[in-house]
Order: structure tokens, then sequence, then C-alpha cells
């Protein structure tokens, strides 16, 4: 009689290599899914710290008889009555190898006016200290680029 191997069990090459296959398509999908995440992530982030940097302008505002700060906002983080820190303001820009963004910073950029500071392409804050001008302790990001609603940054 004919010496038989038992019945073995397993994986055949080609199941394997059809799982790999799959696995590939669907981490094919979910990279760039996950990477425009990420940028909204930070996108929403860079919201929120531009609201509380507007949120700390009006409580200063109130504390002070409705007068804005005269400088670089570094008045908001004296003793961190207002701000424990000027926060970072992220600008991711669309998925565009050509066009990354800007850096993240803490910078804040004093300007005479919005149509002055909605010129300029930097990435940092940009504060209207300007006490003639009717744009006065606005603040903003300079930044032309579009968000991931295709709005201009420095519109906010």
């Amino acid at each position: 009689m004919f010496n038989r191997r038992p019945l073995e069990r397993g994986f055949t090459l080609i199941e394997l290599m059809i799982v790999v296959a799959i696995i590939g398509i669907l981490a094919a999908i979910a990279i760039p899914k996950f990477a425009e995440m990420i940028r909204k992530t930070q996108e929403g982030k860079t919201r929120g710290n531009l609201a509380a940097v507007r949120g700390a302008l009006n409580i200063y505002y109130g504390d002070n008889d409705g007068i804005y700060p005269a400088d670089d906002l570094d008045v908001l983080t004296v003793n961190t009555k207002y701000l424990k820190e000027i926060p970072q303001a992220l600008v991711p820009s669309i998925m565009d190898v050509n066009n990354p963004g800007h850096a993240a910073t803490t910078t804040v950029t004093t300007f005479a006016s919005v149509a002055a500071s909605s010129n300029t392409d930097t990435g940092v804050w940009a504060y209207v200290d300007n006490t003639t001008n009717q744009d006065w302790g606005d603040a903003r990001i300079a930044c032309t680029h579009n968000d991931s609603k295709n709005i201009v940054w420095n519109s906010r």
C-alpha cells in the first residue's frame, strides 16, 4: 500500500497572496484618508487657538476699559492672567506637495490694519495694534492658503 501523508492543514501560497493584495488595497485607500484627517485636526486646533486668542483679547478689553493691547500680545501672558502662553498657529495647506503650508509658530506680528495683514503669507498670528484703525484689536492668521473648506485663512 501507499504511504499517505496525513491531511496537512495551512494556507496555500495563492491564498496568502490574495490576502496580502487585499490588505494592500485597503491600505492604499486608508492612508490618504488618514493624512487628510490629521490635516483637519491641525486646522481645528488652529481655529481653536485663534478663538482662545480672541477670547483673551476680549477679556483684556473688558478689564482695561475698552483698550486693546498696544504690543505684540505679550501682555496677555503676563502672570498668565489671560493666556498661559501664546498658542501655536499651525496652518497646513491643502494636500499639495509644492505648497506644504507653514511651520508651527507662536510669533505675533503687529499690523496697522487687517488689509495689511491679509497681504502677507507668513503663517504667524497677525494682530492689528493701530488705535486709529477700525480693525484695532483684531487677531487673525497671516496666511493666504485655503483650508479644507476652501476658505482663505486670513479671512477668518
